[in-house]
């Protein structure tokens, strides 16, 4: 009895001690939440309010304001070219920085200072960067110098269907060092007794990247990808920099439409926009959140019944000994 009443004091101390542990952590945090909420949810807040009224006034338009968004082709032109750019950017950097990861640490065994080479893009000024590109794919640029020296004729690589290229290239340059060490990070947690088992066994480059490589870089490649994702909608800064306000239509992103909208006070669209905005992306990291939780049950319920099955194994190894003996 006494005994019960220690071990009864002793889970009451326990769970105070947790209670102080926890709201101590709240005191840190509550700097940051009143941040948080008077800087971004509160406006966040006030901007759904505003894409249901009038720019000016307090008129309720109900939906009228998303209907005309909808209705508007340099928003269907924007939302094209932006959904365009990220099918094609993200799945080209997602593979080339995992085959310059594979190359690096596995293949031929870079240094880590020239490792570290691959970021100095990221250090680069986006600026910096935009000038490099238009000296290249200007129109009197390097590479028409470059073309008309071999009897090509040259080409208007900004005001043409051309500029998305550029643009494509001007983001993978930028984004491949960082995405190169989030997959090196990845590819370092995978012990290399695997990879030394499975050569003695006879497998090959290939067939060891195939089958033990990529099955574990399954939560690395959606840390990436969600990443990649979310620095795909700041390309605006080399769009803009690159062709300014009104670029080629091809490269006229959500983007440059918001700006527009802003210079010409045009409120009632630009927050109906945004709230559909904050919807699709909220969206797509939602699914992203679900996929990796039902990934990382699906691994450990195979993990689960893989002991199970062993363990049934064992069972019926110690009754066959009891059997024979």
């Amino acid at each position: 009895m006494r005994q019960r009443k220690i071990s009864h004091r002793r889970w009451i101390l326990i769970w105070r001690n947790r209670n102080k542990k926890q709201w101590k952590g709240l005191l840190f945090l509550i700097p940051s939440l009143l941040g948080t909420g008077g800087f971004v949810f509160l406006p966040f807040l006030d901007v759904i309010r505003r894409s249901f009224f009038r720019a000016s006034g307090t008129g309720f338009v109900g939906l009228a304001n998303y209907e005309a968004v909808l209705g508007n082709e340099a928003f269907c032109m924007a939302v094209k070219n932006t959904a365009r750019f990220l099918c094609i950017c993200l799945p080209l950097l997602l593979g080339l920085s995992l085959l310059t990861a594979v190359l690096a640490g596995q293949v031929l065994r870079v240094s880590g200072l020239l490792k570290s080479g691959f970021l100095i893009p990221m250090a680069v000024p986006a600026a910096s960067a935009v000038v490099f590109f238009r000296l290249m794919f200007d129109k009197n640029g390097w590479v028409n110098g470059a073309l008309q020296a071999f009897g090509m004729e040259g080409q208007d690589w900004l005001n043409s269907e051309n500029a998305f290229a550029v643009l494509i290239a001007c983001y993978v340059w930028k984004n491949l060092g960082y995405d190169m060490v989030l997959w090196m990070a990845g590819l370092s947690s995978i012990p290399k007794e695997q990879y030394e088992a499975a050569r003695v066994q006879g497998a090959g480059e290939l067939q060891c990247f195939l089958y033990i490589t990529l099955p574990q870089l399954k939560e690395t490649a959606f840390v990436t990808a969600l990443l990649s994702f979310v620095n795909g909608f700041r390309v605006f800064r080399e769009a803009y920099l690159i062709a300014g306000d009104y670029p080629h239509e091809s490269i006229y992103m959500l983007q440059h439409l918001f700006n527009n909208w802003f210079t010409n006070l045009d409120i009632q669209k630009m927050t109906a926009a945004a709230v559909m905005l904050v919807i699709v992306t909220g969206g797509v990291l939602l699914g992203n959140d679900i996929c990796t939780e039902h990934f990382r049950r699906r691994e450990e319920g195979t993990e689960e019944s893989g002991k199970r099955r062993e363990a049934g194994r064992k069972a019926k190894r110690k009754r066959a000994e009891i059997t024979k003996g």
